[in-house]
């Protein structure tokens, strides 16, 4: 990690573009100068700052996507160990996840192409996701950072009040604001919040999802490029996906959860040589061999229902493309 973050200041110095993408545990980081991306391999887009272009060919008439679910006995075996960690004292917020594998008539590559999504990434062979969620922008002096937190289905009856209104929600978002806070002012002054809670619709191929996220600005330095990799080393992993207290919660998941996460739940980004724009790896495929792995998650607080929880983590399973879905063909 020391080689990385030294790269990062010395071309954010340079004001020289490059892509970056960091895993969860933080032991296989990768960066490249804009020169360097093979797009056969790679494909990103972060906000409209990509090396491809929307695909020629449309998406087939019919698409089908299916989902596996992961048993929910061995979900609440993960479930009470966070619980009793909360318990005890030892974290108040956890974000669980989990794989669940799923088919689909699209290709990884594909799927990319066509998401309808602020940040994309694809490594060929290997894993693509389709995030919703910002990890920090930085342009005109300015960090930012958007925490997206609480999930409801946009056609349960009155989503939007049920959402805001749900206690635990509440409480979860009201956490995660402070965690974020508490980690941008380890890199700003001035860090402050701009607008709480606000609610953002998520369009997918079988409906559409409903989150809250917040805006959270700090004031940088003038020299910021100079050390672009001391800023996004202290500031993870990313708190929304972790929890609080920070270190001690990723002990706490890393025991609940069935192996590491690798490059799910870390950062991609993009420097242009004066703005960062970066995301959250969620909504993230994985490939195994001749297997698809979709891994998702959702906070778990001391009010946390097992059967809500376990409904979230399914939610969150989608493809954010517009065709019409059906069902998997029978043999």
């Amino acid at each position: 990690m020391e080689n990385f973050r030294s790269r990062m200041n010395e071309l954010g110095s340079k004001q020289r573009p490059f892509l970056f993408l960091i895993d969860y545990e933080m032991q296989a980081p990768h960066i490249w100068e804009r020169a360097d991306i093979d797009a056969s391999e790679i494909l990103f887009d972060i906000n409209g700052i990509s090396n491809f272009d929307p695909p020629i060919v449309p998406l087939p008439e019919n698409i089908f996507f299916e989902k596996f679910p992961l048993d929910f006995d061995a979900y609440k075996r993960a479930f009470d160990k966070v619980q009793k960690a909360i318990q005890l004292g030892d974290t108040y917020l956890a974000n669980l996840t989990f794989a669940t594998q799923v088919l689909s008539s699209l290709s990884l590559r594909q799927i990319i192409e066509q998401a309808q999504a602020p940040y994309r990434f694809y490594w060929k062979n290997q894993f693509a996701f389709f995030s919703p969620e910002s990890f920090i922008k930085i342009e005109d002096q300015k960090i930012k950072s958007f925490p997206m937190k609480g999930t409801i289905r946009a056609d349960v009856p009155n989503a939007e009040i049920t959402l805001l209104e749900n206690a635990k929600e509440r409480a979860e978002h009201a956490t995660i604001t402070d965690l974020i806070r508490n980690d941008l002012s380890r890199v700003a002054e001035g860090v402050r919040v701009k607008q709480y809670r606000y609610l953002e619709g998520i369009e997918h191929q079988s409906g559409k999802l409903l989150q809250t996220s917040t805006e959270i600005v700090g004031d940088l330095d003038k020299n910021y490029k100079d050390h672009l990799g001391d800023i996004i080393m202290k500031l993870l992993p990313a708190g929304s996906i972790s929890g609080a207290p920070k270190g001690r919660t990723v002990e706490v998941l890393a025991d609940a959860e069935a192996g590491p996460r690798g490059y799910y739940t870390g950062i991609v980004g993009y420097f242009d040589g004066q703005n960062l724009d970066s995301a959250v790896a969620i909504r993230f495929l994985e490939q195994e061999g001749e297997n698809l792995w979709y891994r998702s998650g959702g906070g778990l607080t001391y009010f946390s229902d097992p059967v809500v929880e376990y409904e979230e983590l399914l939610q969150k399973i989608y493809l954010p493309v517009t065709r019409k879905r059906t069902s998997m063909p029978t043999c």
